[in-house]
């Protein structure tokens, strides 16, 4: 199997683990909330893989530019994840990741505006379909959802806006030193960091609240996302942004396909969310043929 088919097979991998997180974190969020499952999430991360790097023989050399700009990474990764478990528990799993897996374009938009990318006629399909899938699954949601508030819509987009940053610089830095294990601990080591601060600044509404019948979902969470931030990372090193990112970026499907068979309860998937789902995600693999 060629580098590229390898990374390709990782990032579908990592859109399945990552949708995993997704739907785990829905099941516990009635009895907690997103602050708690990100703590949660977090010292998971720091606990596997520094653990990880323990067992393989330690840290090896790795450039100080690295290790600033996955410092930055990480502090992105901690808004990543506040937005987007906040916008799970308020727009539900399959809307929110949908509206998240507009990534690749924000991806695309940078490499148009910044580096003098060609646009083709499939990127401009692309970004109309994403458009389309989006007023799919937004469209008078307050019908659904009593506590819906428009700017809701506004969490998992600044979480895909920021992921779709994360990756190019990702890439950049894996070419200096190709170390995934070691920059996703750091990632994590550096959320930790960063979610400490946070916490002591935000208002009393965003305390932790812990409920024994959330524990079990919010590990099942942690667990996920952090085998996807490893995967996405080990793949973004082996294979083209471009490539990975829309493979990555199908989770929408998975997170349907889980929300519609463990949270019936709690999750409303109607064929309005399912058409906005596939409209996502066809624009994305769309924006990624027209490269």
């Amino acid at each position: 199997m060629t580098s590229d088919a390898t990374a390709q097979l990782i990032a579908l991998i990592t859109s399945v683990f990552y949708a995993s997180a997704l739907v785990s974190a829905r099941a516990g969020m009635p009895y907690s909330t997103p602050t708690t499952v990100t703590l949660v999430s977090i010292l998971m991360q720091n606990l596997l893989l520094w653990s990880a790097i323990f067992v393989t023989g330690g840290i090896h050399s790795v450039p100080l530019a690295g290790v600033l700009l996955f410092t930055l990474v990480g502090l992105f990764q901690l808004a990543v994840r506040l937005l987007a478990y906040t916008g799970v528990e308020k727009i539900g799993a399959s809307r929110s990741s949908a509206l998240q897996s507009v990534s690749p374009l924000i991806s695309a938009a940078i490499a148009i505006t910044f580096l003098g990318e060609p646009t083709t006629l499939l990127i401009i399909l692309g970004t109309c379909l994403v458009v389309v899938g989006i007023i799919l699954i937004s469209w008078k949601p307050e019908r659904e959802l009593s506590s819906f508030r428009w700017w809701h819509l506004l969490l998992p987009v600044g979480a895909a806006v920021l992921t779709g940053i994360n990756h190019p610089i990702r890439r950049y830095v894996l070419t200096m030193a190709n170390e995934p294990l070691f920059f996703s601990a750091l990632m994590g080591t550096v959320s930790l960091g960063g979610f400490l601060i946070y916490y002591a600044l935000s208002p009393r509404s965003l305390r932790l609240r812990w409920n024994r019948r959330a524990i079990g979902p919010f590990l099942a969470t942690g667990f996920c996302e952090t085998i996807s931030i490893l995967l996405i990372i080990t793949a973004i090193s082996m294979g083209r942004v471009v490539i990975v990112a829309p493979i990555a970026a199908s989770y929408p499907v998975w997170s349907l396909i889980l929300s519609a068979n463990f949270l019936r309860d709690v999750e409303s998937v109607n064929r309005k969310v399912v058409a906005g789902v596939v409209s996502v995600v066809a624009g994305n693999f769309a924006i990624h043929l027209g490269k």
